[in-house]
């Protein structure tokens, strides 16, 4: 039987997705209807499919609700080729601005939305024309991967970090070794993290610290997606990295410089560690019906 799906798609700094509701959790796509959806050349064409499900209508949502009550609508993230991801940073800030444009939430300057999503709650406010979403606490991970990568002449270190999702950074030595990368190509990991990783590769501003703010460059190939024109919780990845490597006196706030625009990260302590948040432009473009 056909199905008509009402979809409108988002993007933020082009990091773009297909977005469609289903209150009640009636209309879980699968991998084949994802694939199809995010084609970009037979499909509507994007770097994931979000469904905006109410908390209460899916069993992931459960810990949502559990750990906020107010967490009403999740954000259920699928990449471009179908897999499950834990959640995305730019993915909620567009779900942040489907939301209030659809007349779902209300949100006012000032007050934060909670949002249900794999990795855990994550809170959104406005900021200026975009949305400053909290990423919660992020971590340092075991080991010290190398990554090979199509172009690259020879591996190269690099740094574990999770933001709820899991990230691969490397530094490279310039802007033309970054701009010669070839991320059509999958970087290789070596371990290989058994459920995979976003691998940034970042080259630091120089100076690094213009007015107390960190600058930096970032290509990002995400898994399941591969290269994207941005990636939010690389973007904070990529910050955190850095700011790992400067040491002692490195800036809080960064400006991360990605294909589609600029993001900003915040970092800040917390009761429960030290966060980092997110901000930048969100967008939707059009809306439109397919049948599937």
């Amino acid at each position: 039987m056909t199905t008509t799906l009402q979809f409108t798609k988002g993007q933020g700094t082009g990091n773009d997705f297909v977005l469609f509701t289903d209150a009640d959790g009636e209309t879980d796509l699968d991998g084949v209807a994802v694939r199809a959806l995010t084609d970009r050349r037979f499909g509507v064409g994007g770097d994931g499919v979000i469904r905006a499900v109410r908390s209460a209508a899916l069993p992931a949502g459960a810990a949502a609700l559990a750990d906020d009550a107010t967490a009403e609508w999740f954000m259920d993230y699928r990449n471009a080729d179908g897999s499950v991801a834990e959640m995305c940073g730019n993915g909620v800030r567009v779900f942040a601005r489907y939301l209030t444009e659809r007349g779902l939430v209300e949100l006012a300057e000032g007050e934060t939305l909670a949002v249900g999503t794999r990795a855990g709650v994550r809170r959104v406010q406005r900021d200026g024309s975009g949305f400053r979403v909290d990423l919660g606490v992020w971590s340092l991970g075991d080991g010290e991967p190398t990554v090979r990568a199509r172009e690259l002449h020879a591996a190269r270190p690099g740094l574990s970090i999770s933001v709820g999702n899991p990230h691969v950074v490397v530094a490279l030595a310039s802007d033309d070794e970054l701009d010669g990368l070839d991320l059509t190509w999958v970087p290789v990991l070596d371990p290989a993290p058994e459920a995979g990783a976003n691998v940034e590769f970042v080259v630091p501003s120089d100076p690094l610290v213009v007015d107390g703010v960190g600058h930096i460059r970032m290509r990002v190939h995400e898994r399941g997606s591969g290269e994207t024109l941005s990636c939010g919780t690389g973007a904070a990845a990529a910050a955190l990295a850095v700011r790992h490597w400067a040491g002692p006196g490195a800036p809080l706030d960064w400006w991360v410089a990605v294909p589609g625009g600029v993001l900003g990260v915040h970092v800040s302590a917390g009761d429960d560690g030290e966060h980092v948040s997110l901000s930048g432009p969100a967008e939707l473009v059009y809306s439109g019906a397919l049948a599937l």
